[in-house]
């Protein structure tokens, strides 16, 4: 039992003198060392069961280390090639305005990868608020990025314009509950690494009445494991479901019970809106799927094609489109 105090006190002060170090650390190359110590102890305090506090403060550093090695990253301007480059192929150098360069060293000279380069930057352009909940252990790094990302561009969405519409057509950012845990969404991705998703309840406080007319249609997009969320964000919305389209991406998309090659295309409407052109297309529409949720054109197609008259717009745009307004975060 003293044994393991003492090797936790031993542990500890090493510990608190790389934090000191850290303070005054310039270079890459004493950051990187600082780095390495701190997660060098963290493996060891966990192997050695020192205790969670013990790990932690380990983690702590090692953070600390990692994000200012990427703020120092970030600050150092890359060199495109060897000529001009007193350091050599590779080598990153900052010129100052008095004509000489400082010379620093390569990824694998730190003995860094591009991960550890890749993450120490995310760590450096995190706001300060986000980042320390990562160091303190309340958030990974995952869920921090998302926020971030979320935050960022919530900022840019503009308030739902004021115009009444008689077409609305949606592809909402649903919330899946697929935080990579070790299950089949962890070896293929989840939905968010793509984009900031929204609750159900975030997605039916969103006053859709009141920038649809009287007599309006709603196209949503729903897929299989959220058809039940969506039919209850279209009557949310003040919409009552009439049909579907279903399009067949041809591709496969792995999934908890199915291998799923398919998203549904609801069609609700609100007071009286049948089609304005008498023309049926086929409920299955077999189109290959390209990039991460974008829908085919195909589908805008059909809806201009029997809703020819009436203000459209498109909600959660990531384009502009000719003849539609469109309103969400990508369409800036």
């Amino acid at each position: 039992m003293l044994q393991q105090i003492a090797i936790k006190d031993s542990v500890i002060e090493r510990l608190t003198k790389a934090s000191e170090m850290l303070v005054e650390a310039k270079s890459m190359q004493e950051v990187k060392k600082i780095m390495d110590v701190a997660g060098a102890a963290k493996i060891y305090a966990r192997r050695q069961q020192l205790g969670q506090d013990a790990v932690q403060h380990a983690r702590s550093i090692e953070l600390e280390a990692m994000r200012r090695l990427g703020e120092l990253l970030i600050e150092t301007p890359k060199n495109k090639g060897a000529q001009g480059n007193p350091g050599g192929q590779g080598n990153k150098f900052v010129r100052y305005s008095n004509g000489t360069a400082q010379v620093h060293p390569t990824l694998s000279e730190l003995g860094a990868s591009k991960k550890i380069s890749s993450l120490s930057q995310q760590l450096a352009r995190m706001p300060k608020k986000e980042f320390e909940q990562v160091r303190d252990g309340i958030v990974g790094m995952a869920e921090a990025l998302r926020q971030v990302k979320r935050e960022k561009l919530n900022k840019n969405i503009k308030e739902l314009p004021k115009d009444k519409f008689t077409v609305i057509y949606a592809d909402p950012p649903w919330a899946y509950n697929d935080k990579q845990s070790g299950s089949i969404s962890a070896k293929y991705g989840s939905a968010e690494k793509h984009y900031p998703s929204m609750t159900l309840s975030e997605l039916e406080a969103l006053n859709i009445n009141q920038i649809s007319h009287d007599n309006c249609v709603l196209w949503l997009w729903a897929t299989s494991p959220l058809l039940e969320d969506a039919l209850q964000l279209s009557k949310a919305w003040g919409f009552k479901y009439k049909a579907q389209f279903i399009w067949d991406k041809i591709k496969h998309n792995m999934g908890h019970y199915n291998s799923v090659r398919h998203e549904l295309l609801l069609i609700c409407t609100k007071g009286s809106c049948v089609p304005q052109i008498s023309k049926l297309f086929d409920s299955v529409q077999s189109i290959e799927r390209t990039q991460h949720s974008r829908k085919p054109d195909e589908f805008r197609h059909i809806i201009d094609t029997i809703y020819p008259e009436g203000n459209r717009i498109e909600l959660f745009a990531r384009r502009q489109v000719k003849g539609w307004q469109t309103w969400g975060n990508e369409s800036q």
